[in-house]
């Protein structure tokens, strides 16, 4: 079933110890980033980078409706799933929140979009969980590019009752999608 029987038009074109990686991606500069669990003392650049990314990613989204969710990061959502930083150069540029195989939340600064990070955070969610299910804002663009890139898939649609806004759902199995971003 694919968004298109939708009506939904694509985006305009976005474990314990730490895994190194080297994001090659067709860069003049490949980036070092080293992809580790989340510590507390991460807390403000992992929000840092919610801020940045949500700026572009999110327009459509309240003043209102961001301030709570800045303040659901540390009390609610960090404290309730298994979140993933990518640092370079001893700084967090992007993360990953997973519950169980859903992607919770993934947010990369935005002077890092495009360079690699979110697919390497992306990696580490798959080598953990195989499966994965993400909900994406319709209107999230760059969000819903960077997923049909990886090779997620539609599965359904649904209001998210805080915004207001409709929300996609989308599904992505190793054994059928192949890996585009």
């Amino acid at each position: 079933m694919g968004a298109d029987q939708f009506n939904i038009p694509p985006a305009q074109i976005f474990l314990p110890q730490a895994d190194k990686v080297r994001c090659d991606r067709k860069l003049d500069n490949p980036l070092e980033l080293t992809i580790r669990k989340y510590s507390e003392k991460d807390l403000a650049e992992v929000l840092s980078a919610w801020e940045s990314a949500s700026e572009v990613a999110h327009p459509f989204l309240s003043q209102g409706f961001l301030d709570q969710e800045r303040r659901n990061i540390p009390e609610l959502y960090l404290p309730n799933a298994d979140t993933w930083v990518a640092e370079h150069d001893g700084h967090v540029v992007g993360f990953i929140a997973l519950i169980g195989n859903e992607v919770g939340a993934i947010f990369v600064s935005t002077q890092f979009h495009g360079k690699g990070v979110g697919r390497a955070l992306m990696n580490k969610a798959r080598e953990i969980h195989g499966e994965l299910v993400v909900e994406v804002f319709r209107k999230n663009e760059i969000g819903r590019n960077f997923y049909s890139k990886y090779g997620f898939e539609f599965s359904s649609e649904s209001i998210h009752e805080q915004s207001g806004n409709a929300l996609l759902r989308l599904e992505y199995s190793p054994n059928v999608n192949v890996v585009k971003a």
